[in-house]
């Protein structure tokens, strides 16, 4: 894969706990692809992927969106989100697709999906975030 904003960019422990990885992203079209890797760690007592693990991929699929799209620049601490489970998902592995639908000055609006290997969707979500600009080191 090409060279990404993410390759100088430390992983945090979350998304290495969920098995993050970037598969692409398009700049033109605001787009990301993140795989994931889910075991028996993230299971319900109903033997499914519990639904706290569905929101995180998903979350962790449309900042990386954000963040890719304005270069580095903007990134977004999430300040409401809704989720829809929309099918059991079992441990494998997952693809979230993400996308940035708006920026403004002090609000950014993304989507993303999660599908399972077979291709269903199984979870989608959206998210309302505070746009902070500069490095994600500087936190606030």
């Amino acid at each position: 894969m090409a060279a990404s904003i993410f390759d100088d960019f430390p992983s945090p422990s979350s998304a290495r706990l969920l098995g993050w990885e970037l598969r692409g992203f398009d700049a033109e079209t605001k787009t990301i692809e993140i795989g994931f890797a889910i075991d028996d760690r993230f299971l319900n007592p109903a033997g499914t992927v519990q639904g706290g693990f569905l929101a995180a991929m998903l979350d962790d699929t449309q900042g990386p969106a954000l963040f890719a799209a304005t270069d580095g620049q903007v990134y977004a601490p999430t300040i409401d989100f809704h989720i829809v489970c929309l099918r059991p998902a079992l441990p494998g592995r997952f693809l979230g697709r993400g996308r940035v639908v708006n920026v403004g000055k002090t609000i950014a609006v993304t989507e993303a999906e999660l599908f399972d290997e077979g291709g269903d969707l199984v979870a989608r979500g959206t998210f309302t975030g505070r746009v902070r600009e500069g490095a994600m080191a500087r936190r606030d």
